[in-house]
Order: structure tokens, then sequence, then C-alpha cells
């Protein structure tokens, strides 16, 4: 008997050690748990109602994802990020970002030009107002927007993985109001040349925006 149907009907139900991966995955990206900083399991333990059994676990997750380390006298602690690992993400960063601009240019309608001119207009607000704590959310919400239009599911993962290295990184070495403005006017490139579908211009204009702020970083 065939069971696909009402196999995809049931609900997914989280573990545990899921919630507790999520917890601390979002806590890492938000910068609430910083580079360096230590990891209780028994407290987290406490704090979660929970055995260290689904604590253990989670934190094996989160150290195959380079979030965590573990080490025999240092504990865990959250991972740092070097200034050599970075380089290595800008140069990801510009050739994911280059097709991905490509891509979405091709298949962007008039509900993703939207959304983005509402990234783009609140990022232009947030820096008039002096409030760049909103930036590096707004940034992410452009990129992974970017990347969902372009329609394929890997993109959206390499790209949401590199930004979370991005925003670790700036947790310890964060952008300026000269620096954000510079990411706005870039991104204020790339979307006009998704308004024209022009994939060839929204690479270059991808390329340029990765490539600038690799500069302003200092990664090249």
């Amino acid at each position: 008997m065939g069971h696909s149907s009402w196999a995809e009907r049931i609900p997914a139900v989280k573990s545990k050690a899921d919630l507790v991966y999520e917890s601390l995955h979002n806590a890492i990206a938000q910068g609430d748990l910083k580079p360096g900083e230590r990891i209780n399991m028994d407290e987290l333990a406490r704090r979660f109602g929970i055995s260290k059994i689904p604590i253990r676990e989670a934190v094996k997750r989160l150290e195959s994802d380079g979030l965590l380390d573990s080490r025999v006298h240092a504990g865990v602690t959250v991972a740092s990020v070097d200034v050599t690992e970075m380089r290595g993400v800008f140069l990801a960063r510009e050739a994911i970002e280059t097709l991905v601009a490509s891509l979405a240019a091709e298949r962007i309608d008039d509900t993703r030009i939207r959304e983005l001119e509402k990234i783009q207009r609140a990022m232009h607000a947030a820096l008039d107002a002096g409030t760049t704590e909103k930036m590096a959310d707004l940034n992410s919400r452009f990129h992974r927007t970017l990347a969902e239009t372009a329609g394929y599911r890997v993109l959206g993962e390499l790209t949401e993985q590199l930004l979370l290295t991005i925003r670790r990184y700036r947790i310890t070495a964060p952008l300026g109001d000269r620096n954000w403005r510079s990411v706005v006017d870039e991104h204020d490139v790339i979307v006009e040349a998704l308004r024209r579908h022009d994939p060839e211009a929204a690479a270059d204009a991808a390329r340029a925006h990765i490539s600038s702020q690799a500069a302003h970083e200092g990664m090249v």
C-alpha cells in the first residue's frame, strides 16, 4: 500500500535537541552569544528543563556547523571568525551573489521588486535616523530575498551560511555609518538592474558590491 500521500500530511515534530539547536543558533547569529563566550551545559539543561543528552546533541551539531568549539580544558565556546576565513567568505560571496543576481534578474516579478524596494526604504530610513543596529537584519533580508528570487534552494542555503558568518564577524568588527551608506547605495544599483531584467548588469552590480565590501573590511 502506498503511503506518500498520508505521510506528507504528518506534521513535523521538533525534538528537544532541535529546539536547543535553534535557540543557540539564533543567539549566535544575533550576537547574544559572542565569539569566545563559554557555553554552560548544566545551565542550559536547567533553563530548558531537560537532560544534558539533547544539549550535547545540539552542541555537536553546532560544532559541525563551525559555530561552537569544544576543547578538553576550555569546555565549549562560541567559535571565533578569523580574517583568513573571512577572505574565503568574500571570495565565495562574490561568486554566489553574482550568480544569484543574474538569475534573479531573469525571474523577478513586481511583487519581489516591491519587497526589495521596501527593504531599501527601511535601510535608508534607518541610516537617516542613525539607528544602524537595524541594518544587519535588513541587509540579511535583502540578500535572502535575492537568493529566494533566484529560485534554487542550494543558493539560498549557501547565502544563509555566508550571511551568518559575516554577521558573526561584524559583532567584533562592526560597520560604521559610512560603510553602511555604501552598502545601501550599492543595493540601489542592484535593484535598478533587476527592474530592467538585465542579468548582466545585475551580476556586475552584485560583483561590485561584494568587491567594495571586501575592500572596506580589508579582505583584499
